[in-house]
């Protein structure tokens, strides 16, 4: 079995392993950006097999410049999609904060 054979290459920005709806970017953001063992990752995404987080791991390592810049830009997609979601929806943003801050009121009033 080759490398390659553990994806699917949809477009040149969406890669998912194999059998599955989860790209590879997710896997990788837990293990680049936090830090998760690849046993961590395989019980976060129970449907992987620590095989093919493996496999998803070692894909990066051999082909690390072309899977950076595929990781920039989905994190730079997700960016400009949140900021557009924060325009679109602010009134339900600012009720949401309202009530997290009262929340957070709440709870320490209690603990008071």
């Amino acid at each position: 079995m080759q490398l390659e054979d553990y994806f699917d290459f949809l477009q040149p920005d969406d890669i998912r392993i194999k059998g599955h709806r989860i790209g590879i970017e997710h896997v990788l953001y837990e293990h680049i950006y936090r830090s998760q063992t690849p046993e961590e990752i395989a019980k976060i995404f129970d449907t992987l097999t620590l095989e093919q987080v493996y496999a998803t791991i070692l894909y990066y390592l051999r082909n690390k410049q072309q899977v950076s810049e595929y990781l920039t830009n989905w994190l730079e997609h997700a960016r400009k999609s949140r900021e557009e979601n924060v325009r679109q929806h602010a009134d339900w943003y600012e009720r949401m904060g309202r009530f997290k801050a009262e929340g957070k009121t709440r709870q320490k009033q209690q603990v008071e």
